[in-house]
């Protein structure tokens, strides 16, 4: 058995995102980390919340989500009580809210360290992982740090942002140089070949004192708003203060606001399998695939000349397909979605053509 967790560990899971490349199955009413993607049972953010329960005491999980999916949380996470909901009123990215957190957080421990993950993505080897974050919240500690998590390329995914590290290193924990935005191909393989590269998960660990002190010296606009209301947090007023004043925060990304403009910045190559689930085809490569290449959840099939599909359904519908390759077929209720794969990053334009047609019920 593991011993007592450490009541300094704690962990702000994001889960306010509506994955729109996943309609139709993720909607805004509904989206994609409150489904079962996988077909295993568990929901994503399910899974994410007991891969992070190994290692961080339940009860200091925070889910930051945007107010109209609190019910959802609390249905899904019925361990979580209202304290470790944090609610977005508005849609502001990830900086305001980040600091929203770390700053309650800090109020309740000073000493607290803590990893900001996706509720929405797929980790292999759960082991690797906890022994990763393990290891960073070791070197932040005992560092005034900024950690990321990056993920070894395996192709010239042109996606992802990319990480670069500091070469000289022999260190496990490399010093970072620079964020490199989503690049095209040949800057991707040029990247690849450089091999200081990773990609960017998103997973940043850090003490709450460094993240605050990072966003007091880079944000101090953003910094000051909220700080105004350090009086109210973790008590009754503390949702007033934030219905009346998160709205006025700027739309910045985390990676933006801090992490480009810290010169404290540091990376651990991930030694464990991830992949964003950001699309049908990244769902795709993930999943056991039949005899044809098939990738199917929750339904029955029976096919001919069909291969490379990536196919969902409710439980145990029937799906007849003769004659598709490497196409997206997905039945949700009132909608039924045949699309190439290849053309998967255009869902999101499609749906905006839905619900001008048909309504916005549909997304």
């Amino acid at each position: 058995m593991r011993e007592e967790k450490n009541k300094n560990y704690y962990a702000i899971l994001m889960a306010g995102g509506v994955g729109s490349r996943f309609w139709p199955v993720s909607t805004t009413d509904f989206p994609k980390q409150f489904h079962d993607m996988l077909g295993t049972g568990d929901t994503l953010i399910q899974k994410t919340f007991n891969r992070l329960a190994t290692l961080i005491p339940k009860e200091n999980i925070f889910i930051l989500t945007n107010e109209i999916y609190n019910d959802l949380v609390l249905e899904q996470l019925p361990e979580v009580t209202k304290r470790q909901v944090v609610l977005e009123p508005a849609m502001r990215n990830t900086a305001p809210c980040i600091l929203y957190a770390s700053l309650k957080i800090q109020k309740e421990n000073k000493d607290a360290v803590m990893i900001v993950a996706p509720s929405d993505h797929w980790i292999e080897d759960e082991k690797a992982f906890v022994d990763n974050v393990q290891q960073a919240f070791n070197f932040c500690e005992g560092n005034n740090a900024l950690m990321t998590l990056g993920i070894k390329p395996t192709f010239p995914n042109t996606g992802y942002g990319y990480i670069e590290y500091n070469k000289v290193s022999k260190d496990p924990i490399k010093s970072v140089n620079q964020f490199r935005e989503k690049p095209d191909y040949e800057t991707a393989k040029s990247f690849i070949a450089q091999g200081n590269f990773l990609w960017n998960a998103g997973i940043f660990i850090w003490s709450a004192k460094s993240v605050v002190e990072a966003f007091k010296n880079n944000q101090p606009e953003l910094f000051q708003l909220f700080e105004n209301g350090i009086n109210t947090y973790n008590t009754d007023l503390e949702d007033d203060f934030i219905k009346d004043n998160y709205g006025k925060a700027e739309n910045i990304s985390v990676d933006y606001a801090i992490m480009e403009k810290s010169e404290n910045v540091f990376v651990l190559p991930a030694t464990f399998d991830w992949n964003d689930l950001g699309t049908w085809g990244s769902l795709y490569d993930k999943l056991e695939k039949d005899e044809d290449n098939n990738a199917v959840v929750n339904a029955r099939t029976l096919t001919e000349d069909a291969s490379g599909n990536m196919i969902r359904t409710k439980t145990n519908k029937v799906v007849v397909v003769d004659g598709l390759k490497d196409y997206i077929i997905v039945d949700k209720d009132e909608v039924l979605l045949i699309y190439p794969k290849k053309k998967e990053q255009d869902i999101k334009k499609v749906l905006q053509k839905v619900k001008a047609k048909f309504g916005d019920h549909l997304g």
